[in-house]
């Protein structure tokens, strides 16, 4: 089942370093899964966040606040 995976932020190094992140895992890990970047602030404030960046996955907001570790994304996808 594919997964859906957002990364909310206005485009700050921290959101491009989690962007990056969470792409290695997917293609190192043949995951299944759509990432798209959010930018958008009123799209983000839809997700009731406070920090970015965050990781949403299939509409569940799974970190938030900082870049995660590979190792942390991919326990949230498996």
């Amino acid at each position: 089942m594919s997964k859906t995976i957002k990364i909310l932020g206005t485009g700050c190094p921290n959101c491009i370093r989690t962007m990056k992140v969470v792409e290695d895992v997917v293609k190192e890990n043949n995951i299944d899964a759509t990432v798209e970047k959010v930018e958008d602030i009123m799209e983000i404030m839809k997700y009731n966040i406070l920090s970015t960046p965050a990781v949403v996955v299939n509409e569940v907001v799974k970190l938030k606040g900082r870049v995660p570790t590979k190792t942390e994304v991919l326990e949230l996808l498996v």
